[in-house]
């Protein structure tokens, strides 16, 4: 595969952005593994969805295992692939989520230490993909795919996460490579695919890191 030997891409969004749909594309397009995240079998989504602040805790912590088990199995196993959603991005949510009242601050705390301690044995994504979708774009497409479990989904909910996804953006780009992408501009899946293709192969920016910390 060249340049491409061991590329571990990560792709970023918004609930409804299109990740999984773009890795997809991206896994046939340069024909690594696909690594999807965790929806259909999330054991406390629907909870989550109905009573926020009750089962936020549980549900991030539930999340960073899982996120943290996929992570390391893309590492271990040494292949390109890329992730649905990266382990990084969970910090969003529950810093949205702590700002908002629906987690509590102790709460918070022990995530973000919990998320330092694991992050000391993660190797970082070559290049991160952002989907930057709006939020009023975001509902829409949440509406048409109608999961039951994201029916309680609110324009409020999406803005507030939205405004998170930009300072995480900001920060995590310090750290590692980052595309963003407006999806709206292509036809096709297929089509951002080759582009990020060729965008990731025509600019140099690997570089080492050692950790990165949530937003606080």
């Amino acid at each position: 595969m060249g340049q491409i030997d061991k590329l571990f891409i990560g792709i970023a969004g918004m609930i409804g952005a299109g990740k999984s749909t773009l890795a997809t594309a991206l896994g046939k397009h340069l024909d690594i593994d696909v690594y999807y995240e965790p929806v259909a079998d999330n054991e406390y989504l629907a909870d989550f969805y109905r009573d926020t602040a009750k089962y936020a805790f549980a549900t991030q912590i539930y999340l960073l295992n899982r996120r943290f088990q996929q992570h390391q199995e893309i590492i271990w196993r040494g292949k390109s692939a890329v992730q649905d959603r990266t382990i990084y991005e969970d910090s969003v949510f529950a810093k949205m989520l702590a700002e908002v009242g629906l987690l509590d601050k102790r709460d918070y705390q022990t995530y973000l230490d919990l998320f330092g301690h694991m992050s000391n044995f993660m190797c970082k994504p070559n290049v991160i993909v952002y989907l930057d979708v709006k939020p009023e774009r975001s509902m829409e497409r949440i509406q048409n795919r109608s999961r039951d479990v994201e029916s309680g989904i609110s324009i409020e909910y999406l803005n507030n996460l939205y405004s998170k996804y930009n300072e995480f953006i900001m920060d995590i780009s310090r750290l590692i490579p980052v595309i963003r992408v407006d999806y709206d501009r292509f036809a096709t899946a297929e089509e951002m695919a080759e582009v990020i293709h060729r965008e990731y192969l025509t600019h140099s920016f690997l570089r080492s890191v050692t950790r990165f910390d949530p937003i606080r």
